[in-house]
């Protein structure tokens, strides 16, 4: 791995869910209470805000009673400790990355924890409820919205991770399913720029032919492993 000095990590909806995150497919959880185009489109929150606003509410004051696991930290050792670059990109609303260590992540698909006022455009952290319209802590309209990523809407930071892996000698995507856009053609990418790319992943990935390797396990298991090989442990 010497000859590796730029990492760009993928990490998606499996390196959380052994923490108790609720992904699209968790039977019984959440997402299974509720269509997809009610509660993650700008339509949806057109036709039903209350609906929307309380379905991220408690998503939200979820995250609580969830804890980082060994992939999480092993990423964050590896940001602390890796002698090149790490850039750590997430399609993850939530802050398991920040809470297991790791000091710069871009969030591709918002966070549960920040509120978006749809009057000024101003971003801010965000602890509490929305479901009773508060003020925007800037403008004061009653107008906040979860600063999430609906279907339909562009990612965040595009510019800063396209850029990124035409510069990485290594693409790692851990725990996604392969299935959403833009995400999904990030392994391209990096390809084409000449990068080596690794899948982790609990089961394969509708895009795991495109990988050069794929190791297949828990997060919370492969993760760390991988983290210590790449570190010279």
């Amino acid at each position: 791995m010497t000859q590796i000095k730029r990492i760009v990590i993928l990490t998606g909806a499996g390196i959380s869910a052994e923490s108790g995150i609720d992904t699209f497919r968790s039977a019984g959880g959440l997402w299974e209470q509720h269509r997809v185009e009610d509660v993650a489109t700008p339509e949806g929150f057109a036709r039903n805000p209350d609906l929307v606003l309380n379905f991220y509410d408690m998503r939200r004051a979820a995250l609580a009673d969830v804890v980082p696991n060994a992939a999480h930290m092993a990423l964050a050792r590896l940001q602390r400790e890796f002698a090149g670059e790490v850039l750590l990109v997430t399609q993850n609303v939530d802050d398991l990355h920040e809470r297991g260590g790791s000091g710069q992540v871009l969030h591709m698909h918002g966070e549960l924890k920040s509120a978006l006022c749809t009057a000024c455009g101003t971003r801010s952290r965000w602890e509490g409820a929305m479901i009773e319209r508060p003020p925007c802590p800037v403008c004061a309209a009653p107008c906040l919205r979860p600063d999430v990523v609906w279907f339909g809407e562009m990612p965040y930071e595009m510019g800063r991770i396209y850029q990124a892996l035409e510069a990485c000698d290594l693409f790692v995507s851990i725990g996604t399913s392969g299935a959403v856009y833009p995400a999904a053609g990030f392994v391209e990418e990096a390809r084409r720029a000449g990068a080596r790319t690794l899948e982790l992943n609990l089961e394969p990935s509708e895009g795991s032919r495109l990988f050069h390797e794929s190791r297949l396990g828990k997060a919370s298991v492969i993760v760390p492993e991988w983290v210590e090989e790449v570190l010279g442990g």
